[in-house]
Order: structure tokens, then sequence, then C-alpha cells
């Protein structure tokens, strides 16, 4: 299969869209750009082509499926929202959508059973993206994982989309670099004695401080089995080719002779203790120089990448703080860590 790449510019992007529109009317898969990171979009009410996306990232089919609608008025379509819960979720829609909040809540019965891998629930969010936003509203709902194969480090450009799936898929829209630059955060909502529940299933950049204000919200637990509630939720993810080496201090870093390694500095600076620790085949920093946890998100997995490209034989990675926006660093490094 040959993979076209088209540019969504500020010219043509609806031009491009209504193309893309084509080739998911079709029943095929086109990898889309949101504002966390891209999507390979199949039409959520088909189930052939929602097969297909699984087929072309090789993801195992009890992982399941974020489904992007274009509004709350299409929630309706694709979930079941109790008077109990109506409220909460009006209140988190006005506040978040669109944007990078993913809800599980009791699926539709319209909704096939392989977008949510079974379970009674789905997975949802409204994209902030315009091309994303366009063909929701043209289309209906989008299944849409992240449009990497399974496991790997996710994509954030279109580059990095063809570099993953290019004769797996006909069409990637290149709408240019992802302006969050990690997943969505995810949550599910549920019925609680006093305030509504909102259980954290993957930090993100809506970060548990701001989802405080809405309802009561747990301390997030690991998957312990093979079968994730939410997707990108399995203790092995979003993890290059070679390994990654997660330490809580930089003494604990003890290199091997003979052996080549890189670094991934949150602020490349040597106050932090990674960076005169060892001879590094290659830095690469987050947010140089000033820290900031948000350049550090959008930089994160192509930086990733970078480093997985460089023919090392490991990754010495930096701690970030484990607060706010840091808290979903910190999961993506935990999980790309994880052996």
């Amino acid at each position: 299969m040959q993979t076209r790449v088209e540019i969504a510019d500020f010219e043509n992007w609806r031009a491009v869209a209504e193309d893309a529109a084509k080739v998911l009317k079709g029943g095929e898969l086109v990898a889309l750009p949101t504002e966390t990171v891209y999507g390979l979009g199949a039409d959520a009410f088909n189930a052939d082509a929602v097969a297909k996306v699984f087929e072309a990232k090789g993801r195992p089919s009890f992982d399941p499926l974020i489904v992007h609608i274009a509004g709350i008025r299409d929630l309706q379509r694709v979930a079941v929202v109790s008077g109990e819960l109506e409220v909460v979720v009006r209140q988190l829609a006005k506040a978040f959508w669109p944007g990078p909040l993913t809800m599980v809540l009791p699926k539709h019965e319209d909704v096939p059973d392989l977008v949510t891998s079974g379970l009674p629930t789905v997975a949802v969010r409204v994209s902030k993206h315009e091309v994303m936003r366009l063909l929701t509203k043209e289309l209906g709902p989008i299944a849409a994982p992240s449009a990497n194969r399974f496991g790997r480090i996710s994509p954030t450009s279109a580059s990095a989309v063809l570099a993953e799936l290019e004769g797996r898929i006909p069409l990637i829209v290149d709408g240019g670099a992802s302006s969050n630059g990690l997943e969505s955060t995810i949550i599910a909502v549920e019925v609680g004695e006093k305030r509504p529940v909102l259980r954290l299933l993957r930090p993100g950049p809506v970060t548990r401080e701001e989802l405080q204000k809405f309802g009561k919200v747990p301390r997030a637990g690991r998957v312990t089995d093979d079968r994730p509630e939410a997707p990108g939720s399995l203790d092995s993810h979003y993890a290059p080719e070679i390994p990654v080496l997660l330490h809580d201090s930089p003494e604990e870093f003890e290199p091997e002779d003979g052996k080549r390694y890189a670094l991934l500095s949150y602020r490349g600076e040597a106050r932090d203790g990674y960076l005169d620790r060892h001879d590094w085949v290659r830095v690469e920093v987050l947010s140089p120089g000033k820290g900031k946890l948000a350049e550090a998100a959008v930089r994160f997995f192509h930086s990733l990448r970078n480093l997985d490209a460089e023919g090392i034989d490991a990754i010495v990675a930096e701690p970030v703080s484990d607060v706010g926006l840091g808290s979903a660093i910190m999961d993506r490094l935990r999980r790309a860590a994880f052996r």
C-alpha cells in the first residue's frame, strides 16, 4: 500500500479534510492531527474499518480505543449518561472540551464492541484541532488511537507517523506539530456518595489539581492485569526500541563498560546532577534552561524519538517534578522504562 501525505495548512486545510472524509467514508484509515498526538482515525460505527486500526497498529484487541466526537451534543450517540452524572459531565465538557480530556462513560449499544474491547464503557473526547473537529462534524464519531505501532513512541508530527505506519495506511494529514505533545487525560466519571468520583486512569495535560474542582479524584492505581480499562494504560507503553533507564537520583546510574548512553534531560543543567555524570553520546533537553513542564511535554515524544534513532545502548532519563503536568510526563517515562 502506498501512503500519501497531504499538508493541511491555513490555505487548504478544508480541502485536505474533505479528501480525508472520502477515505474514511470508504472504510479506510487516515492519520489525523490533534492537539495531543496524531491519531489513526476510522469511522467509529464501522466495525470493519475499526478492525483495520488494530491490524495497522499491531494493537491487541483487548486495548480499547478513544472515540472523538464533534461536541457535547453528539455524546448521546456513543455514551449513555445517567441523570446522576449529567451535571458533572456537562461541567467537565464546558471546562475542558474541546481539549485534552477523555471521559470514560457507559457505552451506547450502537458502538461496536471492538471499539471498546468488549467493555461496557467507552472513552470519549472532543479534539481542539480544526481538521479533527471538521471531520467529526461531517462524518460523526471517529475512533482514533495514537497513529503508531502498538506500544511505541506516540507521534507528534506527520513525519513520525510516516516512520511508524508507511505502507500500512493510505493517507496521513499533516497538520503540523502537536501543540500539547502528550496524550489526553483519561478519567472514569462515576457516581459517588457526596460528590462525583473522577478516577484518573491516565494522567495528561488536564491535571489532577484541575479535576478536583469537579469531583473526588482518588490517587491513580496501576494496571495489574492484561485487560486495560482505558487506552494507553498498560504498564509497558510509549517505549522506544532501546531501553530507557529511569532513576530517582543521578547516583543510581552506573554505566556498564563498553556501552553508549544518551541523556534525556529536563533542563540540561549540571546542578541537576546528570549532565556531568557521564560522557553522553547525545543529550536531548526538554526545556532548555527554563524547567517549564509545558515545554517539556511538547518536546517529550519528539526528543525520545530522536534518541531512539541514535544507535545507542540505552537512554538515561532525568525525572521531573511529579505534580501537575509533571505527573503525566513521569507516567510516560515509567511506562517507557518498564521491562
